[in-house]
């Protein structure tokens, strides 16, 4: 089967006020992969990612040219509608940020938005969601707790199982171990990769045995440029650049 490309990214440029965070970026991401972005601090790999469901806009004096293709649709168009972007492409956080609700709240939250009201579906929502994010038989028992009052892992796992109760096709996931312990993090490593079976993920990570470990391929973004993206195993054996070999054996970052 030929790898369909999900999000198609031409000569993006951005900037916040005078300063250029992006410089001309170009990248396909494939449908059902995970796609890693690497590099040092400050490089623009979450500005960019931030740009593919258009968070950037609640940023002041912030400037985006180029296209982003989501289907071939142009994200970026007058006729894009917000709420149906964000809700096609979730988001989850460094740290996890679950509202102070009870967990079941917390997952109902974006289907009631969207309109879903009865209880029996909600239910439903709630139920397959927890178990997807590989978090309900830990809760299922006190869906009425506060999801505040969870573990830091359990929290995060819930903000994915937030993200996927509206059923979006891409997940976007800036740095979503990087708070916790090793533990709840291979957890959401493992998760992450079962979900690609269903979703597109995208997946900014300061570590680089992360990437190599779960994703399909990797861009390496340097001073708001993407000097190489390619299959993630290349990219860590046998990558093309200087600068990505430098990086990649720690010579600097």
């Amino acid at each position: 089967m030929a790898t369909q490309v999900k999000i198609k990214v031409e000569d993006l440029k951005l900037w916040y006020g005078d300063f250029r965070a992006l410089h001309g970026v170009d990248l396909d991401i494939n449908r059902n992969e995970i796609t890693a972005f690497i590099g040092p601090s400050g490089c623009g790999k979450s500005t960019f990612i931030k740009t593919l469901n258009r968070m950037n806009d609640l940023v002041p004096n912030c400037r985006i040219e180029g296209t982003v293709e989501l289907d071939g649709k142009d994200i970026y168009s007058k006729k894009t509608d917000l709420n149906n972007l964000r809700k096609n492409v979730g988001m989850v956080f460094q740290q996890p940020n679950p509202f102070p609700k009870s967990i079941y709240d917390n997952i109902a939250y974006g289907p009631r938005t969207h309109g879903i009201k009865k209880k029996n579906e909600l239910d439903e929502i709630v139920e397959r969601s927890l178990k997807q994010a590989a978090i309900w038989d830990e809760v299922k028992d006190h869906l009425d707790r506060n999801a505040l009052s969870i573990s830091g892992g359990q929290q995060q796992r819930i903000c994915i199982a937030r993200a996927l109760a509206v059923e979006p096709e891409v997940l976007l996931m800036d740095e979503p171990t990087s708070a916790l312990d090793p533990i709840s993090t291979a957890k959401i490593e493992e998760l992450v990769s079962q979900l690609k079976e269903d979703y597109t993920i995208v997946m900014v990570t300061h570590n680089m045995q992360q990437a190599s470990r779960i994703s399909d391929r990797t861009a390496f973004f340097l001073n708001g440029h993407i000097i190489e993206s390619d299959v993630t195993r290349k990219i860590f054996t046998n990558p093309s650049e200087q600068e990505t070999e430098n990086y990649i054996s720690g010579r600097f970052g």
